[in-house]
């Protein structure tokens, strides 16, 4: 079933399917045509082959989700080297799976309700390009494989903590959709178990809750620290994820 044509319509129609799901709220920019399919209890979205970032993804049963991917990558629907979300899936299915040339697994956090007060968090400031040097030094101390950096056109915003005249946290807007979406939140080295990461994410998740009613960020399974820290700011809901490369 390939959902009705248009570029409003159309998001409309998808987030209707899925029940408004937050992650598929996060996934779709509201003003990007987008194409849909529907294979048994699977649904699957599809941006211009020009939007930066990920490509799509789907929601739904895994064994569902992949059958369409499979279909939907035999007829060359997706672009080499593009990424795809798909619901969580196993080694096994994986392994199974044509199409697929690299594959990771995180967790997509959502809530509904800013975090409680944290320590420090009034000193979260928001940060301009005079910033992006500073921004750019820090990444690379304490978080090198991010790919929320300065000119990266996913990122709507950053923010940030100094010391005196140093930025020594930061963290960036990367909202696609109608869902503030946090991400590369990162403490310098020197600085980490003073609470600067709790005072970082509530800070952010507040300012963007004032103009978002949903907020995520996506975490690594393995890092289980910062699963800790975010859940007792109140990301308790989950979508686990698979993030396939297609081949």
């Amino acid at each position: 079933m390939v959902i009705t044509e248009g570029a409003i319509t159309e998001r409309e129609a998808i987030l209707g399917i899925v029940g408004q799901h937050p992650f598929v709220r996060h996934s779709l920019p509201r003003r990007e045509p987008v194409r849909g399919w529907r294979r048994g209890s699977a649904t699957c979205w599809l941006l211009p082959a020009d939007t930066p970032g990920p490509l799509g993804g789907m929601i739904g049963p895994p064994a569902d989700a992949v059958d369409l991917f499979s279909a939907l990558a035999a007829e060359g629907v997706f672009q080499t080297g593009r990424w795809v979300h798909l619901p969580r899936l196993g080694p096994a299915a994986l392994a199974g799976t044509p199409g697929v040339a690299g594959h990771e697994d995180w967790d997509f956090l959502w809530t509904v309700a800013p975090p409680p007060r944290q320590p420090g968090e009034e000193r979260v400031v928001r940060l301009t390009e005079a910033d992006y040097p500073a921004l750019t030094a820090l990444i690379d101390e304490s978080f090198p494989t991010s790919t929320a950096r300065p000119g990266n056109p996913q990122v709507v915003d950053w923010y940030g903590i100094r010391e005196g005249d140093r930025l020594i946290a930061c963290g960036a807007d990367r909202t696609r959709g109608d869902v503030g979406f946090l991400a590369g939140l990162t403490v310098a080295p020197a600085w980490r178990g003073r609470g600067l990461g709790a005072a970082l994410t509530a800070g952010m998740s507040r300012a963007l809750s004032a103009r978002y009613d949903v907020l995520a960020l996506g975490v690594y399974p393995a890092n289980v620290g910062a699963i800790r820290l975010y859940r007792r700011l109140g990301y308790l809901d989950a979508f686990a994820l698979t993030s396939v490369r297609c081949a």
